[in-house]
């Protein structure tokens, strides 16, 4: 079908996505694989357009623990340079015929030792400036601490929908026709309930003569289950009433179409509500798929094995 020029009539295009309709105005994706909207904003200072809180919280465990050290250890090295240009006579316990090298070494580990306000007591500050110095360096590391242990808490106590998408969505045999297919899956030792979901499909189509964005709710065979333990796989019929009705595979490779795909659901470890997203170009789309099974039962028949190995696989089918 020439999908471009006109959507199935039957299909009732959704207002109030969130998302502009003037197509020559968006760049690539509207949301990312991540969930995170594919939005660079500016015209504002970067300080005023950055939550730092929200960054720290964010970023990979691995970048996290990165910038701890880097700030723990360019600090230490910024007071022991003070520390050295005052003098290393106000440090008592320093030795006057140690090398230069030895004393600024020195220098660092007394500022490590101040910043922690662990103090083994070898080396003390004498006069005036390098003892408000060292005072002065005890209260921001006291400050400091403070902060980090906030993050620290904040990244593990963060309440977060540990599901895993499916890397392709799929259109699978369903009934007599198709379906459009996305299946999810929780991934860690986590109870879920009430789980809900939401399908969006965004296509730019021609409209008067000009290319628009128009967003549709798709309509799922459940678009709500009392617990989500295994794993889950959301169906949209394609029917008459669907705009995904009568297209193909060339529909699929010449359109620019987006799913969107919202969860939301309770977590009862962290006895909240969380929520994620992601989504899927018609590029991501296998046309003519079907799903592997997850699970299975064990060998000694006394529980359910779910394989999240298996939440990726597909096997290639024939559509009528």
């Amino acid at each position: 079908m020439a999908a471009q020029e006109g959507v199935n009539n039957k299909a009732i295009a959704d207002k109030n996505s969130g998302f502009g309709t003037n197509s020559s105005n968006y760049g690539g994706r509207f949301i990312n694989k991540n969930g995170k909207a594919n939005v660079e904003k500016v015209g504002m200072h970067v300080f005023n357009r950055i939550s730092w809180y929200h960054t720290m919280i964010d970023m990979p465990r691995w970048r996290f623990m990165g910038i701890i050290l880097l700030f723990y250890i360019t600090i230490n090295f910024i007071f022991a340079s003070i520390y050295y240009g005052i003098g290393m006579e106000h440090l008592d316990g320093i030795a006057a015929s140690d090398s230069e090298i030895v004393q600024f070494g020195q220098a660092y580990f007394f500022s490590a030792q101040t910043f922690t306000t662990v103090g083994y007591g070898h080396i003390s500050p004498t006069g005036f400036l390098t003892s408000a110095l060292s005072a002065a360096e005890a209260l921001m590391g006291l400050l400091s601490f403070a902060i980090a242990t906030g993050l620290f808490f904040g990244r593990f106590s963060k309440p977060t929908a540990f599901l895993k998408f499916s890397h392709n969505a799929i259109i699978a045999p369903y009934g007599e026709g198709t379906a459009l297919m996305v299946r999810l899956s929780p991934f860690k030792n986590t109870n879920f309930t009430d789980a809900e979901a939401q399908m969006t499909l965004g296509m730019s189509v021609m409209e008067n003569g000009i290319m628009a964005n128009k967003f549709y709710q798709l309509d799922l065979e459940l678009n709500k289950i009392s617990a989500l333990s295994l794993s889950w796989t959301l169906v949209h019929p394609i029917t008459e009433e669907s705009p995904l009705f009568q297209f193909d595979q060339k529909d699929f490779n010449e359109i620019h179409g987006e799913i969107l795909v919202f969860i939301k659901t309770f977590d009862d470890m962290f006895s909240a509500t969380v929520a994620t997203r992601t989504s899927y170009t018609f590029e991501e789309v296998i046309y003519g798929a079907k799903f592997v099974s997850m699970y299975t039962r064990s060998t000694d028949n006394s529980k359910t094995v779910l394989n999240l190995d298996k939440l990726n696989l597909f096997d290639k089918v024939a559509l009528m």
